[in-house]
């Protein structure tokens, strides 16, 4: 079994002593250090580079003890594996004969009469605001927003493990999204796993698959995400929820790039590119004792922190706007909504935004829905917001509404919604947030006609 015999990080974020950001990105390359190809270079820029005396190999060497197709290095994840392709003479890793093997920088690959190191070569960028306002679906003016932006843009083309964290709604999962959409592995599969919506005894299974029989309920082989992920780009939302017991088989899974379907012995090869996201301070939770050090560092290679909505106040109109065509465009309300009026604008802006980004999008879409057409009012907004004092707007807030009781708002805001869909059911109770038969007992409860 190969193993990887260090953890250096290939890429990362550093913050130099005056406080700013560096990109610090890792360029590998094979040298020839000694042979009769001594000095000849290769950039490790591709899946698969194969090494041997004929000329069709990507790195030529023209030595009698090398075989024609000696062996090839091939690209999982940021790790490159050291195949020896039934060569004549073998192939050794750092001194030891092997068939297969990870390399690392600094390795040295012999083979016949010709050592070939494995260099990196450290390349940093300063971490400034990007000039886009856009980077796949995530929109934004503000300095914050783009300085993740010239993050994404960079680490994107590379299969770095990034680990993003921020608040609940900042809009995690479009940044991975945003990553898979602008990388290699666009065309392959992007595989959502969300630690916090399994049963803890099934997430193994769902994770790393099972063989028929493995346990009560296994009827069937099952694939889990890591397979279903192969060659793609593999998203593990909400990680600081995965248990104990779990976090040592992700980090062997990680560092080994392999798996074990559950009841089986056999072990799988898998080239996944993994990205992680979390609401919670993994640092502290480290220190608390609840997630493996060792873990979090193999995840937080690149760590993106997403800026809270009341951090990036600047992109409150951008987004607004955003939200408002796209909700009018799947609206088949008869009147239409043009905009927001002045004082409504005023309100969005003094708003804390405890739910983020979310919240703003479910807040547009409400207010569309309670609205009579033309321009957005201040009446027409609903804020379910937290209360955390941080600037939040008073009795502007939905003031058409102060008054009335709770079943009295719901009753109108399933109104609203309703004849925003004509009618539709569904689209409705999607809308809301809730489920059909949730939808149909209160239209039963309130008296509503559909």
């Amino acid at each position: 079994m190969p193993k990887e015999s260090s953890k250096a990080k290939a890429t990362q974020i550093l913050t130099r002593d005056d406080g700013a950001k560096v990109l610090s990105l890792e360029d590998l390359r094979l040298v020839v250090s000694d042979g009769p190809a001594k000095d000849q270079e290769l950039a490790l820029n591709r899946d698969k580079v194969c090494i041997g005396s004929d000329k069709r190999n990507d790195l030529v060497i023209p030595d009698d003890t090398v075989s024609r197709h000696h062996c090839e290095l091939q690209k999982f994840g940021d790790s490159f594996l050291l195949k020896d392709l039934d060569s004549t003479n073998g192939t050794r890793l750092d001194g030891t004969s092997v068939r297969e093997a990870f390399v690392t920088p600094g390795a040295v690959i012999e083979i016949g009469g010709t050592s070939i190191k494995v260099m990196s070569r450290s390349q940093q960028f300063a971490v400034e605001p990007s000039e886009k306002t856009e980077f796949g679906q995530l929109k934004g003016k503000s300095v914050k927003i783009r300085e993740v932006f010239s993050i994404l843009d960079r680490v994107a083309p590379t299969d770095a493990t990034v680990l993003i964290q921020g608040e609940t709604g900042t809009g995690k999962e479009l940044v991975a999204r945003a990553i898979h959409q602008f990388s290699h592995r666009a065309q392959e599969a992007f595989v959502v796993f969300d630690c916090s919506a399994v049963s803890p005894n099934l997430i193994e299974s769902e994770l790393f698959g099972h063989v028929k029989g493995s346990f009560t309920g296994a009827i069937a082989d099952r694939r889990g995400a890591f397979e279903a992920a192969h060659r793609g780009t593999l998203f593990l939302d909400e990680i600081g929820e995965l248990t104990e017991e779990l976090q040592p088989k992700l980090l062997r899974a990680i560092e080994h790039k392999e798996i074990r379907r559950v009841g089986s012995e056999q072990a799988l090869r898998v080239d996944v590119r993994l990205l992680a996201a979390t609401n919670r301070n993994l640092a502290e939770e480290v220190k608390a004792g609840n997630f493996r050090e060792d873990l979090f560092f193999r995840l937080s290679v690149i760590p993106v922190q997403m800026p809270a909505l009341r951090q990036r106040k600047e992109d409150v109109a951008m987004l607004m706007e955003h939200f408002l065509n796209e909700v009018v465009s799947k609206s088949k309300m008869e009147h239409k909504v043009k905009g927001v009026n002045k004082k409504a604008m005023e309100l969005l802006m003094e708003h804390s935004w405890p739910g983020n980004v979310r919240e703003l999008r479910n807040v547009i879409e409400g207010a569309v829905a309670m609205s009579s057409g033309g321009k957005l009012e201040p009446k027409d907004f609903i804020f379910f917001a937290r209360g955390d004092g941080a600037g939040q707007a008073q009795a502007q807030q939905g003031e058409g509404l102060i008054g009335q009781s709770l079943e009295e708002i719901e009753k109108t805001v399933i109104e609203g919604t309703l004849r925003s869909h004509r009618g539709n059911k569904m689209a409705t109770a999607k809308t809301l947030g809730i489920a059909y038969s949730t939808l149909y007992e209160k239209l039963k409860k309130y008296g509503i006609e559909s």
